[in-house]
């Protein structure tokens, strides 16, 4: 990639310079080539991903907002038939009906809203993220403690951290490493569909953090005594905190206090 290529700090551009990086992502994304039926693309840049995905793709998407660089990626892939380039904001993009991967060097900024993104997706089957190395272990749980984010989709979805990418991949050279994400719609629910309100509610009011403690929170819903019961078949101490709870965990609560 040329060194000398524009970069639009407002857009939390950071490039993938590293073809070895980018086959491997691509890899991670879709292990088998032309597994993934349609593929759609976050920030394609200049389309150094772009390029080791489409061979692995039946139909690729690669969404780019950032208007100079879009007739750059058409005269690429001009003749790469699977290869649709779409100058465009990827959040606004609806969700495809039928099932879909997405694959993408997110862009710092924007990594949040791309994910809620993703996991509104009924269609969705997988997304492999390249994010911040912190955000990747803060979801993941490679840290020992867990958000709110991933406890609340955990049932429908998997969150795994399956690699790191030091910044020096990157042009320019971001001031943090990156990790990536890969998040995977599970086929069989851990919940049925009529329990994941009271799921939602129940981890919401958990992290609430109303009355200072997990145990505390939970029993502004529920009596002192089922709270207990919920811990002791959790395998929860009373002064647990609620970021120590794993997602296993939690849906042992649920069981006890929905039940």
């Amino acid at each position: 990639m040329a060194r000398s290529s524009p970069v639009s700090r407002a857009l939390s551009q950071n490039f993938l310079a590293d073809r070895a990086t980018a086959e491997h992502i691509a890899r991670l994304a879709v292990p088998h080539p032309r597994q993934a039926p349609l593929l759609l693309e976050v920030g394609a840049g200049k389309g150094a991903l772009t390029e080791r995905l489409a061979p692995r793709c039946r139909e690729l998407h690669a969404y780019e907002i950032d208007r100079r660089l879009v007739p750059v990626l058409r005269n690429r892939f001009s003749g790469t038939a699977q290869v649709r380039v779409i100058g465009g904001d990827f959040l606004a993009a609806r969700h495809p009906r039928t099932p879909f991967s997405v694959a993408g060097n997110v862009p710092f900024s924007r990594t949040a809203a791309i994910v809620d993104w993703c996991l509104r997706a009924p269609a969705l089957t997988d997304a492999t993220l390249l994010t911040q190395l912190e955000y990747a272990r803060k979801r993941t749980g490679d840290y020992g403690s867990w958000t709110l984010v991933t406890v609340i989709s955990w049932p429908r979805h998997e969150w795994r951290l399956v690699g790191r990418v030091a910044r020096t991949r990157f042009w320019p050279v971001p001031r943090v490493d990156a990790g990536v994400v890969r998040i995977e719609r599970r086929r069989t629910p851990l919940l049925e569909p009529a329990a994941y309100d009271s799921w939602r509610c129940l981890v919401e009011l958990g992290f609430s953090g109303v009355g200072g403690s997990l145990h505390a929170s939970l029993r502004r819903a529920h009596p002192r005594r089922r709270v207990d019961a919920a811990f002791r078949a959790a395998g929860l101490g009373p002064r647990v905190l609620v970021g120590e709870v794993a997602p296993g965990r939690w849906l042992r609560l649920h069981e006890v206090l929905a039940g």
